[in-house]
């Protein structure tokens, strides 16, 4: 086990003099109007600090006055501005002061809170309306056709005024249960 450990200190020793032979290099590469003297300073102001290492205090508060001095103060972090915290906008419109002054209608929250709901309802009563429509209208032509298939025919629904004519008659395939949906074809008198 001693013989590891020297053969470890010695490689360490044997490398800490290779990089200070390479550090002395490449100050002098760099700096070649210095003194020797200024480099031999350099050098033992690096022994120094190798044989006084400093300590930094990131995580831990030290007692010792001694080492609070080398206490390391906390990074100082960019302050971030958050664009969607930001104030929202003025709004353009300026409303009469009186009109908050008006007492409101005692449920006014409750319609509030239920706008949203009644205007998804809303949308979806109008897409059942036009389905619907549709579905009648088509039952509607599909009778017109079915009483139309020997020749032409007049007929007045509501204000709408039309002529269809079939020139060849097909089975249509129409169900009991959407027929309740089309009025009564009456043909228009002359």
């Amino acid at each position: 086990m001693a013989t590891e450990e020297e053969s470890i200190e010695q490689a360490a020793a044997s490398r800490r003099e290779r990089l200070k032979a390479l550090k002395a290099a490449q100050e002098l590469l760099n700096a070649p109007d210095e003194d020797s003297s200024q480099a031999a300073e350099n050098q033992t102001d690096d022994t120094n600090e190798e044989n006084n290492p400093s300590m930094k205090f990131r995580n831990y508060v030290p007692h010792d006055k001694q080492l609070q001095e080398g206490k390391v103060a906390p990074p100082v972090l960019p302050k971030f501005e958050d664009p969607v915290a930001a104030e929202p906008p003025a709004s353009e419109e300026k409303e009469d002061p009186f009109v908050n002054i008006a007492p409101k209608k005692p449920n006014w929250d409750l319609r509030r809170d239920v706008q949203k709901k009644l205007d998804k309802l809303e949308r979806r009563t109008q897409k059942a309306i036009f389905k619907l429509m549709g579905k009648q209208i088509k039952l509607f032509l599909l009778h017109i056709l079915a009483d139309t298939y020997v020749g032409h025919i007049w007929h007045r629904y509501g204000d709408m005024s039309f002529q269809v004519q079939v020139k060849s008659y097909k089975k249509l395939n129409t169900s009991v249960s959407d027929a309740y949906l089309c009025p009564p074809l009456t043909p228009k008198s002359k």
